[in-house]
């Protein structure tokens, strides 16, 4: 199994909408990088931290797994939303997406903040400067280190 992080703002999804959901699509994703990780590396069983992104005091909140292969995002290909790609094919869909469920929410958020100053830490793809991604994947040690700290 391997252990990813999923970006989303709280104010267009939160872990409080996974839970009352169960499951969700994860779409939006427009990012080269991140549909080969979703196609080529992500698998299903993997679990995910959830972390609230762009917002006050941005955090890890959760855990999911993951449960589909990867499969096209429909949004792609609706003129309406904001992730339309015109320019993506039906018969070779650029853009790809899983489906995540909820696992559990951690004990308390584990802030930016508190990852930032985490010698342990340091090498952490969150806490690096210039890392933009929206999922990433996360080693062991890091996972244990992060959900290690929602008992303190």
């Amino acid at each position: 199994m391997a252990y990813w992080l999923m970006k989303s703002e709280p104010d267009a999804y939160s872990i409080d909408d996974l839970e009352k959901d169960g499951t969700t699509p994860w779409d939006g994703i427009r990012n080269y990088q991140v549909r080969n990780m979703i196609r080529d590396d992500m698998k299903v069983g993997d679990e995910a931290l959830f972390y609230h992104s762009s917002c006050k005091v941005p955090a890890a909140v959760g855990i999911m797994r993951i449960t589909s292969e990867a499969y096209p995002d429909p949004l792609q290909f609706d003129a309406k939303s904001k992730y339309f790609d015109a320019g993506s094919d039906p018969d070779d869909p650029r853009w790809l997406l899983r489906d995540v469920e909820f696992v559990r929410k951690l004990k308390r958020p584990v802030t930016l903040t508190e990852l930032k100053a985490r010698d342990d830490l340091e090498d952490f793809l969150l806490t690096r400067r210039g890392n933009r991604l929206s999922i990433f994947p996360v080693t062991k040690a890091h996972w244990r280190v992060v959900t290690g700290l929602e008992k303190t």
